[in-house]
């Protein structure tokens, strides 16, 4: 069978996930109800799940920091697949030879810049 097409979920670890198979994962489940959302009603629920990543970071459980994680991950590869956005492509092309500041792939920037 088929696990693209099956509606079921791959059958792997965590580890054997890319970042472009989980975008592309996203948008198997989800990319109908996702477009018809639009970027504006998207980036709303992407708000409100860095709330929760928030909250779980100052009092929740590993656990439920880890499905908040989880959560603005996935809704962030939500929001990509909503305006074409190759995310895998995105990370390359910006920190792939180091940081977009000072290019080193050990930061030397100022702890004041944003790099």
């Amino acid at each position: 069978m088929n696990v693209e097409n099956s509606g079921d979920p791959p059958n792997r670890g965590p580890s054997d996930f890319s970042l472009a198979e989980f975008q592309q994962l996203i948008r198997r489940m989800y990319h109908e109800k996702d477009a018809a959302r639009g970027i504006d009603g998207t980036f709303m629920w992407l708000a409100e799940e860095f709330g929760e990543l928030a909250a779980a970071l100052r009092g929740g459980s590993p656990a439920e920091q880890r499905e908040e994680f989880a959560d603005v991950l996935a809704w962030l590869a939500t929001i990509a697949n909503v305006a074409e956005i190759d995310l895998t492509e995105a990370i390359q092309t910006k920190y792939g030879s180091g940081c977009p500041g000072c290019g080193r792939l050990v930061c030397n920037c100022c702890d004041a810049e944003k790099p």
